[in-house]
């Protein structure tokens, strides 16, 4: 295509790009359809730490702006503005819920989940929580989504205080929140 000049994306033009574009909350990206200019070395770690060309990023501001444009599309995840979509890379969910509270009791109790980037959902029909296990030794992995289709992994001392809280409910073991229950375990799968 001659006349077109291609160009690498860079973190620098991405972060100009939304901080020129942002107003109040959360950007609109679900309205943007910039075009694919390629993978950006960024990663997310499971752990919830943000890396640019295999340093991790430091300051949270920049971190909290990336996180603002980024979206999952099947299982793959971009950073998106008004006029350009970068591939990035997730190791396993881009957030971690490092807290939450729980208010009120039964069916009527809320959870309400805070990542380590500030971000609070409370779980419910549209923002649901799920436990994978992994295949080889059963180790439960579970999640919970913040927004849009993005989902945080749900820290060990936060999934802990879950099970305290747990209920049974029609052959499973799990929790109820925004008058929606979550399932963790099957009832029949837990000890004695």
């Amino acid at each position: 295509m001659s006349g077109q000049k291609t160009v690498t994306p860079t973190a620098e033009s991405l972060a100009a790009s939304v901080s020129a574009a942002k107003t109040r909350g959360l950007p609109p990206v679900e309205k943007w359809n910039p075009p694919f200019c390629g993978d950006l070395d960024m990663e997310i770690k499971r752990d919830g730490t943000w890396f640019y060309q295999g340093t991790p990023i430091g300051r949270i501001g920049l971190v909290k702006l990336f996180a603002s444009i980024l979206i999952r599309e099947e299982d793959d995840y971009f950073l998106v503005t008004p006029v350009e979509k970068v591939g990035i890379k997730v190791e396993d969910a881009p957030f971690v819920a490092i807290d939450f509270e729980a208010e009120g009791s039964g069916t009527d109790q809320r959870l309400t989940f805070q990542t380590n980037l500030e971000d609070i959902a409370v779980a419910g029909p549209d923002l649901p929580i799920r436990v994978e296990r992994d295949p080889e030794d059963g180790e439960p992995a579970p999640y919970v989504r913040i927004r849009r289709n993005l989902e945080a992994l749900i820290d060990r001392k936060s999934f802990y205080r879950l099970v305290e809280l747990g209920v049974h409910h029609d052959g499973w073991f799990g929790v109820w929140s925004g008058g929606s229950f979550f399932g963790i375990i099957p009832s029949d799968e837990l000890p004695d």
